[in-house]
């Protein structure tokens, strides 16, 4: 795997990245918290994916972390490198491991999505019978 793939948008999350990113600046979450005016609480919500910051916020973390924006949003341009790239070799079965976990997140995601429509049209559908 390519060091560029490894937080690309079916490998991590936005708040893998973040995270990432976060430690890798030898921030704790609350020191970025603070830097970025907002609670801890907010913050842990963007790094466990539960919700997104607006556009001014990503402006300012990718600036605060040195990263760009598009790499925050999509792992995508400069960023940081692969985490496996100062470990040790990984055996094939670790390597079979962490390959399976991200196809299962790649289709829970997947999943998530198409679950979000079906409740889209089931409540237009009862709108209508109603």
């Amino acid at each position: 795997m390519q060091a560029q793939d490894w937080y690309g948008p079916d490998t991590a999350t936005f708040g893998d990245r973040l995270a990432a990113a976060r430690d890798a600046a030898r921030m704790s979450q609350g020191d970025l918290a603070k830097r970025l005016g907002i609670r801890v609480t907010t913050l842990r919500g963007w790094e466990e994916d539960r919700s997104e910051p607006r556009a001014n916020h990503l402006s300012m973390m990718a600036g605060i972390l040195n990263v760009s924006l598009m790499w925050l949003i999509n792992g995508e341009g400069d960023g940081l490198d692969a985490p496996h790239d100062e470990e040790p070799e990984m055996s094939p079965d670790v390597a079979s491991l962490l390959l399976e976990i991200r196809d299962m997140r790649t289709e829970m995601r997947a999943g998530a999505d198409r679950l979000g429509r079906l409740e889209k049209r089931l409540r237009l559908a009862l709108k209508e019978q109603a």
